[in-house]
């Protein structure tokens, strides 16, 4: 018992609560056709994240924060640069931008060797859910400690922050949110303004990118947006269903890839383990294949979409 709170409780707590914040998010996104959000966000908040830290030599979430912000800015910049000088389409300037940002955070890390505080490429990537040791949680006594509480690694913290906040935003949005979500020019007639819910959304999204980014890194997040949400789909027409479905398979990729990723070679034989996040990823993958083979609406999902 004192094993799993010192080694495994705060990594899979963190690894759930990620999980289903995103997963909310994710069902708009979907709804929205604008999944793939995410993996715009991951791509430019990176060189933001990585210039803040050199400049303030701490991973404080707050720099984060305001990195990201700075390069979300410099990316619209660019972006609407290339469009006119090079008389392009906006998709394809995006597609060089967000490359190209990636691009130039990944040689960020390489050379300044950010490695001593977690903020190397191999974390940047695939997170570190490892790292989240928890000291002091030698029993279950210490769950009612205040000294052995204070010692709980921030990024759990900060975590179930950005959950609270995402509920309490959708909360607040509900209404606007869905009318937005499934006729955008209504929404408009009822003034329930959705270019402005579309910008409270983004920015929810980017808060929980760059909250999950110390853990579970840059890209895996994408699939925790994606894949619990996209299966969820497949299961209901119902929005308030599906809202219910996506949370339970957030949940369970967290928990099945995080015991894999620990146990799982063990049970083949082989004497190490694999990369948390990146075996939640793809937990959540197989789950949505799953609901692609065998979920009640994929066929009519699959013939509305040809």
């Amino acid at each position: 018992m004192s094993e799993f709170m010192m080694f495994s409780l705060v990594p899979l707590s963190v690894a759930v609560i990620i999980s289903m914040t995103c997963a909310l998010l994710g069902n708009f996104l979907v709804l929205r056709r604008q999944s793939l959000i995410g993996d715009a966000i991951s791509h430019v908040a990176l060189p933001g994240i990585v210039v803040s830290f050199l400049l303030t030599g701490v991973l404080a979430s707050s720099a984060m924060m305001l990195g990201a912000g700075v390069s979300a800015l410099v990316t619209v910049g660019m972006i609407e640069l290339i469009r006119r000088l090079g008389r392009v389409e906006a998709s394809a300037a995006m597609g060089v931008v967000f490359t190209s940002l990636f691009a130039f955070g990944v040689l960020l890390l390489e050379w300044h060797g950010a490695s001593g505080v977690h903020l190397d490429v191999e974390h940047a990537l695939y997170g570190n859910l490892e790292s989240l040791i928890w000291f002091e949680g030698t029993g279950p006594a210490a769950l009612l400690d205040p000294v052995a509480l204070a010692d709980l690694p921030p990024q759990l913290g900060r975590a179930a922050w950005v959950g609270l906040l995402v509920v309490a935003m959708l909360v607040v949005l509900r209404r606007h949110l869905v009318l937005g979500s499934f006729d955008p020019e209504f929404a408009a007639s009822v003034n329930a303004r959705p270019a402005l819910v579309d910008l409270l959304l983004v920015t929810l999204v980017a808060i929980a990118a760059i909250a999950a980014f110390e853990a579970v890194g840059s890209i895996i997040v994408i699939a925790m947006f994606i894949c619990p949400a996209a299966a969820a789909r497949l299961m209901t027409n119902r929005l308030g269903r599906q809202i219910a479905w996506s949370q339970l398979f957030a949940v369970l990729s967290a928990v099945l890839g995080y015991l894999l990723a620990g146990h799982g070679p063990g049970w083949l034989g082989h004497d190490l383990s694999v990369s948390a996040a990146g075996m939640i990823a793809s937990v959540a993958g197989l789950i949505l294949l799953a609901a692609c083979l065998a979920g009640p609406r994929r066929r009519r999902t699959g013939a509305a979409a040809a």
